[in-house]
């Protein structure tokens, strides 16, 4: 009896890191084991900044998942982002190879390959070609030219591609976690493997994903990614702006906005109060709620209209149909899809993700669904890793760091 077929997922986001391990059922469908999450420390807009304190960061979500799952994982499908990250669009052309000019597969991979022989600078590596449409003998629109007649084939991809020394750290945070990297996936685009379906992406969608330090935006229609683009601010900035407006801590800070914040002052009623807790033995302080909001709304402003920039640059229809899909953890905001629609004019929702069988509800939230997107990458575009649930090297990891903790 062959060995269960275990796909992972590790988001390295800029606030959290998360886990997810799943194995593919009978049915075909990958299903939840397990998962864990630890704080993003050692990292800054997704950039490791501090090895040690990223590989703790990293261990300690993967050893919640490991336990949950009674799994061991070898290899997972890892995220990236960052403000170093940039993207173009390109094209490539080749002669159809066989004699009766049916095209195969390998002419399809010589275009791709073609289309992504672009000059590029001496510190930066490619992560992504992804064909966008073919055309055949001067015939477009065509989505799958396999099997299709004709001698020239042509293909529009979009191109992403990352700092060396980003994506290097990224690898070799994992590696001395003991895990190796099956794929290096785009964040934004790992979240619509969760969070957009193939009928939005053919109506015309906008992705965007508001994360702790960096927002990243992703423009897809006509079935195809369009446009990658990153917002150098985040939930963190919120969260600093009201630590420095109402002169309290960091931590206080998150817990006003998370517990009393909205993004929209307009939907706050005045009468709202809320307590804000002292520094330095100071005493507490009772403000209304439209104080906390009208600190929030001018960056939340600020955030989504740089993404609205990012969407102008793809050149996309002029209506995008199937408007846009909020995901990450400062998409969950009160008030963030109202100001989102007013500021892009068009419909806004905040991103379910989808995919995974026997979901807990708690995961069914826009901050998951970059982790539940790496899996399903991971799912359609190669094999995850087989191993031994509860197998013995897991386990004897997880008691050698048991002894050098307590002695």
């Amino acid at each position: 009896m062959s060995e269960p077929r275990i796909i992972t997922g590790i988001d390295i986001g800029t606030a959290n890191i998360r886990t997810l391990i799943t194995e593919v059922s009978e049915d075909g469908r990958p299903t939840f084991l397990g998962y864990g999450t630890a704080p993003a420390a050692g990292l800054r807009r997704g950039v490791v900044i501090n090895m040690e304190k990223t590989v703790q960061s990293i261990s300690k979500s993967v050893e919640e998942a490991e336990i949950m799952a009674s799994a061991h994982l070898d290899s997972t499908v890892a995220g990236i982002a960052g403000d170093h990250i940039r993207s173009i669009n390109s094209h490539g052309v080749i002669a159809v190879s066989r004699s009766d000019n049916e095209i195969g597969e390998r002419d399809v991979n010589k275009a791709i390959e073609a289309a992504g022989a672009i000059a590029i600078p001496a510190d930066r590596e490619i992560v992504h070609v992804l064909p966008q449409e073919y055309t055949i003998d001067e015939q477009s629109g065509i989505k799958n030219p396999i099997g299709m007649t004709g001698v020239r084939l042509e293909v529009e991809v979009h191109i992403v591609t990352a700092a060396i020394t980003s994506a290097k750290n990224i690898y070799r945070s994992l590696e001395r976690c003991e895990i190796g990297v099956e794929h290096l996936v785009l964040q934004s685009l790992a979240a619509s493997y969760a969070a957009i379906n193939d009928s939005e992406a053919d109506m015309g969608v906008v992705l965007i994903d508001i994360g702790g330090d960096l927002t990243d935006v992703a423009v897809f229609y006509d079935g195809s990614i369009r446009h990658t683009g990153v917002v150098p601010l985040g939930g963190k900035n919120v969260t600093n702006d009201i630590a420095i407006g109402l002169r309290t801590s960091v931590d206080q800070a998150e817990h006003l906005k998370t517990g009393y914040g909205s993004a929209l002052t307009s939907l706050v009623d005045a009468d709202d109060m809320m307590e804000v807790p002292g520094m330095m033995g100071r005493k507490s302080r009772t403000l209304s709620r439209n104080v906390l909001a009208s600190i929030i709304e001018p960056r939340m402003e600020e955030i989504i209209s740089l993404a609205a920039r990012e969407i102008k640059k793809a050149n996309s229809p002029d209506t995008l149909a199937a408007g846009v899909i909020l995901t990450g953890g400062g998409a969950m905001l009160p008030g963030t899809v109202e100001l989102a629609e007013q500021i892009l004019d068009m419909p806004v929702k905040l991103g379910v993700p989808a995919g995974i069988e026997d979901l807990p509800e708690t995961m069914k939230r826009p901050d998951y669904a970059t982790v539940l997107g790496l899996v399903n990458f991971g799912f359609k575009h190669g094999p995850g890793v087989e191993v031994k649930k509860g197998g013995l090297k897991g386990l004897f990891r997880k008691f050698e760091k048991w002894i050098s903790n307590n002695f």
